[in-house]
C-alpha cells in the first residue's frame, strides 16, 4: 500500500511540476522558482527509482550447491552406466536454460 501511495505522490509531483514550470516562467520569470520546481521533480524521480529498485520482486539466481552436487552424482552415474557424457551434460544445460526462461 505504501509503495502505491509513493508512486501516486511522485506522479502527482510530475503532473503538477510541468505546468508549474511553465506558469512560473510566464508569470514572473523567476529563475529561483523554476529551479525549485525542477528540483522537486528530480527528487520525486530519485525517490521513484530508488523505491522501484528496492521493492523489486524478481527472484535472484541463487546457486544451490546441494542440488548441484546431486545432479553431478546423477550425471556421473549415467556416464558410468554407459551414457555419452557430452550428451548428458548438454541435456542438463538445455534443461537449465528452459527453466530459467520460464521464471
Amino acid at each position: 500500500m505504501a509503495a502505491k501511495l509513493i508512486r501516486i505522490l511522485c506522479f502527482g509531483i510530475f503532473l503538477a511540476g510541468v505546468p508549474g514550470i511553465i506558469v512560473t516562467s510566464i508569470v514572473s520569470n523567476n529563475n529561483g522558482g523554476i529551479v525549485t520546481i525542477g528540483m522537486c521533480m528530480v527528487a520525486a524521480a530519485i525517490v521513484l527509482i530508488t523505491m522501484s529498485a528496492t521493492t523489486s520482486t524478481k527472484k535472484l539466481d541463487a546457486f544451490n550447491e546441494v542440488a548441484a552436487e546431486r545432479i553431478e552424482v546423477r550425471v556421473q552415474a549415467l556416464v558410468a552406466a554407459g551414457a555419452n557424457e557430452q550428451e548428458v551434460r548438454a541435456l542438463v544445460r538445455d534443461t537449465i536454460d528452459l527453466t530459467r526462461g520460464q521464471q
